[in-house]
């Protein structure tokens, strides 16, 4: 086992891979084809990973919270277009879908009103604007759920072959 590593300043690569209990040498086993070398640059700050290297890293770690880091911090297009996921417990994941909800049915009529003739007036923008703010946030906590289901997933909390027969059944 190496060293543990005692910079302050980790990426959070370097931190879920050490959550993990991994070496960088364990860590390029797990994921086959990134080399421990790479793994330092990585996490070094020396090169930026390819999202590849981000899946396998997120895989290999079990924090697939890493590709929601990498578009909104590393990728051009997903700092324009991508929410960034915070983890948060299922039950604050649940209470706020259940507010945006609430928010979306009260603002259901009025985007009806606003949309039913193809075009948005310019005394109905204000409204719009804020409905869609509310889409907005539905889709970050639809997200957030995503992602709490995938970690539950990767880190066993969740019975992997109860869930591929659902999915089995659920394409059938």
């Amino acid at each position: 086992m190496g060293r543990a590593s005692i910079k302050e300043n980790k990426t959070i690569y370097q931190k879920r891979r050490e959550a993990q209990g991994l070496t960088r040498a364990e860590a390029s086993e797990a994921m086959e084809w990134v080399t421990d070398s790479r793994i330092e640059k990585i996490e070094n700050e020396k090169t930026t990973a390819t999202p590849d290297e981000v899946l396998a890293m997120a895989e290999a770690y079990k924090s697939p919270e890493l590709c929601n880091y990498f578009c909104t911090h590393e990728c051009a297009i997903g700092r324009e277009h991508v929410h960034e996921v915070r983890e948060k417990p299922i039950e604050a994941i649940v209470l706020e879908m259940l507010d945006t909800l609430n928010r979306l049915e009260k603002s259901r009529e009025r985007l009806i009103e606003i949309t039913s003739d193809g075009v948005i007036h310019d005394d109905q923008i204000e409204d719009f604007v804020r409905i869609r703010d509310e889409l907005s946030r539905m889709g970050a906590v639809v997200d957030s759920l995503e992602l709490w289901f995938d970690s539950a997933v990767m880190q066993g909390k969740i019975d992997t072959h109860i869930l591929e027969t659902v999915l089995r059944r659920k394409k059938a």
